[in-house]
């Protein structure tokens, strides 16, 4: 039996290889409407306080509360976005709306519902506390203070600050550009017929679009036969336009695998098998700076190194703070007996049932069907021959919400 002369990896020592390896890429500066998933390559300081000035919270009336009066003079009315200079004293009032400035001199507002107006006069039917009602200035944000740190995910929350700050775009991370290869004489477009012996490539679009998922740019190169000097050619033009390169197929033992060759030739492969199923034969090198991943052709071979490897690659050169999945604990609603030599993944459902996280293989594990990870919200991590059974805790990396 001919041996593969690059040394196994475990998991973890792969993914540790690729995060030493990728590097953090530039910055750039994009528009608030394009920002939503970009990552805050600068962290925001807060240049003043939010809000800027006391303002009201409710429709009422500003008033002072320790002011023993039973009645008081309405003075004045002033709506959000008002700059009316009025001041209230004793025996004085201001109908004050919802984000308005709260008057000189007022330090609360009495809601409209415990207020009785008669004649430009105000009588209050129940008492009000000093500072009710009023969001002081800079109680949500203090001129000086770290609003947002770098390396933050950019969402509807982030970018809403970063407009009441007053920015209209953000300094961000560059995306990544990745292209991405299929290799394999059986390959056929998923519009023509398979026929005897050919497949349809199904890795390219789902890698993908996994990487548009991961926040990157993806740039096809289409699909190549195993044939050296076109392998070549296109695995050296894809290093030319883009930052990562990724193949699928060709990084087995067969005669016509020749992606690992060719990157040994171009640059340095850091390793060529990883000690896990799916995904064993799974390569990472580097060229010219440039990062290169040779994914297994299986289906779910590909998408699984592409999650547990690729993905955090991305995730870091775009300036993510975290790049791993988070993990949890949940329980096995089947038994599993892993493989004898290898860590596995098999791809399952996690759920709340009962108060507690439970966890249910998606069927057949098989590396080319597809079907397993459809629906699939994690990857359940087992050891090496270590048989476990219904009931049992499981280590669960999750992909996905929990529903």
């Amino acid at each position: 039996m001919v041996e593969s002369r690059y040394e196994m990896v475990s998991p973890e020592v792969a993914l540790e290889t690729v995060l030493k390896h990728t590097p953090v890429l530039g910055t750039e500066t994009v528009l608030l409407p394009e920002a939503r998933g970009r990552v805050l390559a600068a962290a925001l300081i807060a240049a003043t306080d939010m809000p800027p000035f006391p303002a009201s919270s409710v429709d009422g009336y500003a008033v002072i509360a320790g002011d023993p009066a039973t009645t008081r003079r309405m003075l004045a009315e002033v709506t959000a976005g008002d700059a009316r200079k009025v001041t209230v004293v004793p025996g004085t009032a201001v109908r004050t709306m919802t984000g308005a400035p709260v008057a000189p001199g007022a330090d609360a507002v009495v809601m409209v519902e415990f207020v009785e107006e008669r004649a430009g006069q105000i009588a209050l039917t129940r008492s009000v506390r000093p500072g009710e009602n009023v969001q002081r200035a800079g109680q949500d944000v203090r001129n000086g203070q770290l609003v947002l740190p770098a390396g933050t995910v950019l969402a509807a929350p982030e970018i809403g600050l970063l407009a009441a700050m007053g920015r209209k775009g953000a300094v961000v991370f560059r995306q990544p550009r990745v292209a991405v290869l299929s290799t394999g004489d059986e390959l056929v477009e998923p519009w023509e017929e398979a026929g005897p012996a050919k497949i349809r490539d199904s890795n390219r679009y789902a890698v993908m679009a996994a990487v548009e998922v991961a926040g990157a740019i993806a740039l096809t190169l289409g699909m190549v036969k195993d044939v050296r000097s076109e392998q070549q050619e296109l695995i050296r033009a894809g290093l030319e336009v883009a930052d990562v390169l990724i193949t699928s197929g060709g990084v087995s033992m067969g005669v016509k695998d020749l992606v690992k060759g060719i990157l040994e030739e171009m640059g340095t492969v850091h390793f060529g098998r990883v000690s896990m199923k799916p995904g064993k034969p799974f390569t990472f090198a580097t060229v010219a700076g440039k990062i290169a991943f040779g994914l297994p052709g299986f289906p779910v071979s590909s998408l699984v190194t592409f999650e547990l490897f690729v993905r955090p690659s991305l995730l870091k050169m775009q300036g993510c703070s975290r790049v791993t999945r988070p993990r949890v604990e949940a329980v096995l609603d089947d038994d599993v007996a892993p493989a004898p030599d290898r860590s596995e993944f098999q791809r399952a459902v996690v759920r709340w049932d009962g108060g507690e996280l439970h966890a249910s293989i998606t069927g057949l594990q098989a590396s080319g069907r597809l079907l397993s990870m459809v629906g699939a919200n994690a990857l359940l991590m087992f050891a090496p021959g270590q048989k476990q059974f219904a009931g049992e805790r499981v280590s669960a990396i999750l992909t996905g919400p929990i529903e």
